[in-house]
């Protein structure tokens, strides 16, 4: 008797379920019309606002930021509307509930991530790179690919792809090398001691200031100074600037042309580049060095 009476309530219990499910098939089959298309809407205006905003702000990051956080809070927008249509209000109050104390929860679990997102809304804004720029931070080189919620993307100029976090771009320092589009370089020149340093470093600077690419304006100098007196040679240091904005490739190649006009140009002018002097010395009894020759096979 008591299975009976326990399988009726059930069976009542269903009906009624299955009644109200029944009822509320129309408007789940539109909230899920509401999400399918609101999802489409949200990406078509999210393209739309990250070209306005690369139209205006010349900024691709930014735009490529701002851009995904729209569309991630037209989603969520969209889903609560679609549960209210559906009749599930109590629902997406209580999912918005939910989603509050979990972000306060795992935002003391997952300090990180959030401290990474935050210093990603400030990038967006103020950063000191942008697309395709040359940075360094700590010892990773390369260049900016692109900016996440959670971390930057560099790829570095031996091919590797390297994510650093948000966070770090805030906290320590970054070098851009690429900014302006200038970048110096230098390299050493050693001269006889018997050639005029003088002439030398006349010759060499009037031969970079005349080579291809080389940057010579009231910012941007070219010079040439004794840097040593070395065993063998008087070195000088050559200090020059090229414009480009490929920090690696281009900036080496015009670099390496630059010393090959030097040398060309020393040696044309009778100038010697002498090889390393080594000094032999001769302890206590020892007069002579024994030197053995050995017929060539």
């Amino acid at each position: 008797m008591e299975v009976n009476s326990f399988l009726g309530k059930v069976k009542i219990s269903f009906q009624n379920n299955w009644t109200g499910f029944v009822e509320h098939v129309p408007d789940i089959v539109l909230s899920i019309l509401i999400i399918a298309f609101g999802i489409i809407i949200s990406n078509f205006l999210s393209k739309i606002f990250r070209k306005t905003i690369e139209r205006k702000a010349h900024d691709t990051l930014m735009a490529h930021f701002l851009a995904k956080t729209f569309k991630v809070i037209l989603y969520i927008l969209v889903i609560m509307f679609a549960l209210n249509i559906a009749g599930l209000k109590g629902i997406a109050t209580g999912i918005l509930t939910a989603a509050g104390a979990s972000a306060l929860i795992f935002g003391f679990a997952f300090k990180d991530l959030g401290e990474n997102f935050l210093a990603g809304v400030i990038l967006s804004f103020n950063r000191p790179f942008n697309l395709d720029d040359s940075i360094k931070i700590d010892d990773i080189f390369g260049k900016v690919k692109a900016m996440e919620f959670r971390y930057t993307k560099l790829k570095t100029f031996d091919g590797r792809d390297v994510y650093i976090p948000n966070g770090d771009l805030i906290k320590k320092a970054v070098f851009n090398y690429t900014e302006d589009g200038f970048i110096r370089s230098e390299f050493v020149v050693g001269i006889a001691y018997e050639d005029s340093h003088v002439e030398a470093q006349n010759l060499i600077l009037q031969t970079v200031r005349n080579s291809p690419g080389v940057v010579e304006d009231q910012n941007h100098e070219a010079f040439v100074i004794l840097d040593e007196l070395a065993a063998s040679t008087v070195n000088m240091k050559v200090y020059f600037w090229v414009k480009t904005l490929e920090f690696r490739r281009e900036a080496l190649m015009k670099r390496s042309d630059v010393i090959a006009n030097v040398k060309e140009a020393v040696l044309a002018n009778g100038m010697h580049f002498p090889a390393d002097i080594h000094e032999i010395k001769l302890y206590d009894s020892q007069k002579a060095i024994p030197i053995i020759m050995s017929p060539l096979e």
